[in-house]
């Protein structure tokens, strides 16, 4: 698939997504949205990748919404599929009254594959909130981050409201968020949002090798499903719930074939070979949730 503004690799069943505007910092477009959605399909729909890396070209990874249209930037009004009636009312349920980065985000939430975010410049605005639904973030210690919507009167979008609280904790996610100030890698990594900073040249070959030890070493099915247990575990009521969806997983996982090799493997001192695809050999529970609309 041909893109525009980002890149899209697959290399040892490792693929790199590259947000690729260098020129405008890798700011963050409507063609970008779309692009990054159409990646994760692409991912999800390929059973050689194991796990996915997303960074920057240059020397961002990504310096928010693309502002060239001035004041307007953020009306809809303005645009083609506006939700605003001539007499000016709204209607919030409609497709063009959602938030372009919160289906970016709800997109990459959804994925069955691991997601590294390799932070090597500075990211802010949907450039810092785009990266909440990856699993893990590192960083550069020339990353910049800023959750700045304040500062340009809107608010927190691509549903960090859900997922910056749940990383860092509600008192640092409203300090950062109500403020809007830019800080530094240090700083993200006291508070919990990424886990390493690394001198810029080690970044991405610790993301790869962060990917690698997914790939070589786990069963992809069990990944796949791992990841939604606890991303979705965060919005559970009870422990209970979670016992349920456990006891379904162990019980499906203990008669497949990805576990007479895991055991097999260990017993015998080799790497594991796992037979099981994410695309044909999920459970029969899954998905064990119902699907939220946005209407």
């Amino acid at each position: 698939m041909d893109f525009e503004t980002i890149r899209y690799a697959v290399d040892d069943g490792v693929a790199t997504i590259t947000l690729h505007r260098p020129d405008k910092l890798n700011a963050f477009t409507p063609t970008m949205m779309r692009e990054l959605i159409a990646a994760f399909d692409l991912i999800d729909g390929d059973d050689a990748v194991r796990a996915a890396i997303v960074t920057g070209e240059g020397r961002a990874f990504c310096a928010g919404a693309d502002l060239a249209a001035g004041a307007s930037s953020f009306d809809r009004g303005t645009r083609d599929n506006s939700p605003i009636h001539e007499d000016g009312s709204v209607d919030y349920s409609a497709e063009g009254a959602r938030d372009g980065g919160g289906q970016v985000t709800l997109r990459i939430f959804e994925c069955l594959k691991p997601v590294i975010a390799a932070i090597n410049g500075p990211a802010v605005g949907i450039g810092a909130t785009m990266t909440l639904a990856m699993d893990m973030r590192l960083a550069s210690d020339t990353a910049r981050i800023g959750f700045v919507f304040a500062r340009r009167g809107i608010v927190p979008e691509a549903a960090s409201s859900f997922f910056l609280p749940r990383i860092v904790g509600i008192a640092r996610a409203l300090e950062w968020c109500m403020t809007g100030r830019v800080f530094d890698a240090a700083e993200a990594l006291a508070g919990g949002l990424v886990s390493r900073v690394l001198p810029q040249a080690d970044l991405l070959p610790a993301a790869r090798a962060l990917a690698r030890e997914i790939a070589d070493n786990t069963a992809p099915v069990s990944v796949a499903l791992t990841r939604q247990m606890l991303w979705r575990g965060l919005g559970m009521a009870h422990p209970m719930e979670a016992h349920r969806v456990d006891s379904r997983g162990i019980l499906s996982r203990g008669r497949s074939r990805d576990v007479a090799e895991g055991v097999t493997s260990f017993l015998e001192k080799r790497t594991p070979v796992f037979p099981d695809k994410v695309s044909t050999d999920m459970p029969d529970y899954f998905p064990w949730w119902d699907d939220v609309s946005y209407r």
